[in-house]
């Protein structure tokens, strides 16, 4: 029998007994829990195989209940938040006391955000407390865009997965944090730099670190398939490397005709950026079926969001 519902009252009622529900955001499907559930955020961390030094991003239903989870908002971040949200864009700000430090991996910050889907605000607003939601997908694996993903990780460790459709934008929020009242991107995402930078001027952008991550998808290795993927600007030229191997294409905008290409996926026909950000984890997912020897992906332009998508794949490719 399927986990995947459209049932809000029984999320409610699981989410109240410190379960687990998986919700759909216009990123990509959060595995969701009471953050003042120890017990919830815990089993958090175990389902995903998470370490607890990566920390997890809150969800609230309006910019009124930010008062409830941080004790600090600078200047810029509120005009960020009067632009941006309910929206793909996810602000690191001063912590309340309240705020559990499991959620924040001890740090005195809090990742928080207001997600942009009907279905998941709709909950928000109807429960006594916010939500924890890493993406849904165990550590390191393809971010989930469809409930169909979900169920495919997780169908023997929640019990619900609220179905919300596709994910519209298709990759993680943009973080930002605060340092000296500035804002500095610590992940880029759905929303692009040049959209952030024409509310609120340059920003800095500290996108990776290995070790005690000041924000959630800061670490090298991420978002990977279980193929083994390549990143090239040149795709022809790649696939002369894989003689005899089972290829899979992911395109920017062109076809490759070569008998070597078992299976080839173009993430935008007519080159829009945006299309092809919300097409990558569907189609990695896709690629990841067939049993490939290699997925060769090609470097989208290094503006707007592909910036974002060629940030994800070269994450995939990184080798530990």
């Amino acid at each position: 029998m399927s986990i995947i519902s459209t049932d809000i009252q029984k999320a409610i009622s699981l989410l109240e007994n410190e379960k687990l529900v998986a919700i759909p955001t216009e990123t990509v499907y959060g595995l969701a829990g009471n953050i003042f559930s120890e017990k919830a955020i815990k089993k958090i961390f175990s389902t995903k195989k998470r370490p607890f030094f990566n920390p997890l991003i809150v969800h609230i239903p309006s910019i009124d209940a930010l008062e409830n989870v941080v004790s600090y908002v600078p200047e810029k971040a509120k005009i960020l938040a009067s632009a941006f949200w309910p929206g793909s864009l996810t602000l690191v700000l001063k912590k309340k006391s309240s705020i559990p430090d499991l959620i924040t991996a001890g740090k005195d910050t809090v990742a928080v955000r207001i997600p942009n889907h009907p279905l998941t605000l709709e909950l928000l607003r109807r429960l006594p407390f916010p939500l924890a939601a890493p993406s849904a997908n165990p550590f390191n694996n393809i971010s989930p865009t469809k409930a169909f993903h979900v169920e495919q990780y997780f169908k023997n460790d929640i019990q619900l997965i609220l179905d919300g459709g596709t994910c519209k934008n298709g990759i993680e929020s943009t973080i930002i944090g605060f340092e000296n009242e500035e804002p500095v991107v610590y992940r880029l995402g759905a929303l692009s730099i040049e959209n952030i930078e024409k509310v609120i001027g340059k920003v800095t952008i500290k996108n990776h670190k290995l070790q005690n991550p000041d924000a959630p998808g800061m670490l090298q290795k991420h978002y990977s398939p279980k193929t083994l993927l390549i990143l090239t600007s040149d795709i022809k030229k790649e696939i002369k490397k894989f003689q005899g191997k089972k290829i899979g294409i992911l395109s920017f905008t062109n076809s490759y005709k070569n008998d070597r290409i078992f299976h080839e996926i173009i993430l935008s026909k007519y080159a829009n950026l945006n299309e092809a950000a919300t097409n990558l984890y569907t189609s990695l997912h896709e690629l990841d079926t067939f049993q490939l020897d290699v997925i060769i992906a090609e470097k989208l332009p290094e503006m707007g969001l592909g910036i974002s998508v060629n940030d994800r794949l070269q994450r995939a490719t990184f080798q530990e």
